[in-house]
């Protein structure tokens, strides 16, 4: 995540407006996101007469920027909203400032100008497919754009030379409590077998941060009179493109395949631990990522939370996950399969709680014992 007091700066080629902004990432809590602030400074003399405006853009894309089937382009704006900086449309001085914006007004003088936008409540977090190594062009992803550019005025032609870009970034953390620990059992009778089989899956809990290893109970009942000859236990990423084609990717981005067999009128009770990480699962196409910032690595991509009466179609890209339990059953015409899945959410903790627990793991190991 962008750090603490860094400023991030961007000019365009021709010198006449950068963009200053004090961080990157702006945080949805479902109920409220973060508003965008930040500073535009000008040089009213290569302006020349030009006025100056930013714009806040979230771009679903599908396919390459050139890409155009039967005049369908697969690339969409979802949001874009345009504030005219320069000339400003009121005093400076007069307007709510924060507190990254007042410290750079004071230090930038008086050619730069504030801007604010506020997100809506429907749009999507920031998060991409990732491509196959040899992939070329830009991946399927939703993305955020600041833009400000100088021009005669928002309809006219804009130069490249006249205009600068800058990626930010929509995220969400782990809500504060935690919903009950997902629990799936099923009970499976087969034809020639006077009692069923019976398999449980039990998680620790329902809510696991990006790093942190999940311990999977399971428990096998089995009075049928086949024999279980594997048990295979992974962690499924699902992401569901919503926005265009209702496509879903499926991805094991975990697994543990140990061998583990059940005879008849056994059990077995076994904790299985799993870690889903991007470092196992970097040269695999269609793996979900969360949004990044160039130069900078990322992760496997966040569960999806949405507000309660926001359309999913237009979230774009939909991720969740689940735990999948595989026996493999034994029998005289093959085998088969008996299965379960188990949800959980997989997402970043909020970096106060981050903070809070480093401090107090740090005053635990140091206490005298």
């Amino acid at each position: 995540m962008s750090p603490k007091n860094v400023i991030f700066k961007k000019t365009c080629k021709d010198k006449s407006v950068g963009v200053f902004m004090g961080k990157r990432d702006f945080v949805d809590r479902v109920d409220s996101v973060d508003p965008v602030d930040g500073v535009i400074l000008i040089d009213p003399e290569v302006l020349a007469g030009r006025k100056v405006f930013v714009t806040l853009s979230c771009t679903f894309r599908y396919g390459r920027d050139d890409m155009d089937v039967m005049g369908i382009a697969f690339r969409r704006e979802l949001y874009l909203v345009t504030r005219q900086v320069y000339p400003p449309m009121q005093d400076r001085d007069k307007t709510v400032h924060t507190r990254v914006q007042a410290k750079l007004l004071r230090k930038l003088g008086n050619n730069a100008y504030p801007f604010f936008f506020e997100f809506p409540d429907n749009l999507p977090c920031s998060v991409a497919l990732q491509p196959a190594p040899n992939d070329v062009g830009k991946q399927c992803a939703v993305e955020f754009e600041i833009k400000a550019f100088s021009a005669e005025s928002q309809d006219a032609k804009v130069r490249k030379r006249s205009t600068v870009k800058l990626m930010i970034r929509k995220v969400q953390y782990a809500p504060e409590s935690q919903e009950v620990a997902p629990s799936v059992e099923i009970t499976k009778d087969f034809v020639m077998s006077d009692k069923p089989l019976h398999v449980q899956a039990t998680l620790d809990k329902e809510l696991y941060y990006h790093g942190e290893p999940i311990k999977v109970h399971v428990n096998v009942t089995n009075n049928s009179n086949k024999n279980i000859k594997n048990i295979i236990v992974s962690v499924d990423q699902v992401a569901t493109v919503v926005l265009f084609s209702n496509d879903s990717y499926t991805k094991c981005v975990d697994y543990e395949d140990n061998g583990d067999s059940v005879s008849a009128g056994a059990t077995l009770k076994k904790v299985y631990t799993l870690l889903p990480l991007l470092a196992n699962n970097r040269e695999r196409r269609g793996i979900a990522l969360d949004g990044k910032l160039k130069h900078e690595d990322t992760n496997l991509a966040s569960s999806s939370v949405v507000k309660e009466g926001v359309l999913k179609e237009v979230m774009g890209i939909m991720v969740s996950y689940r735990v999948m339990v595989k026996l493999i059953v034994g029998g005289m015409m093959g085998s088969s399969e008996v299965g379960l899945e188990v949800p959980f959410r997989l997402m970043h903790p909020k970096p106060d709680a981050v903070r809070w627990r480093t401090r107090w793991c740090l005053r635990s190991s140091s206490a005298p014992t």
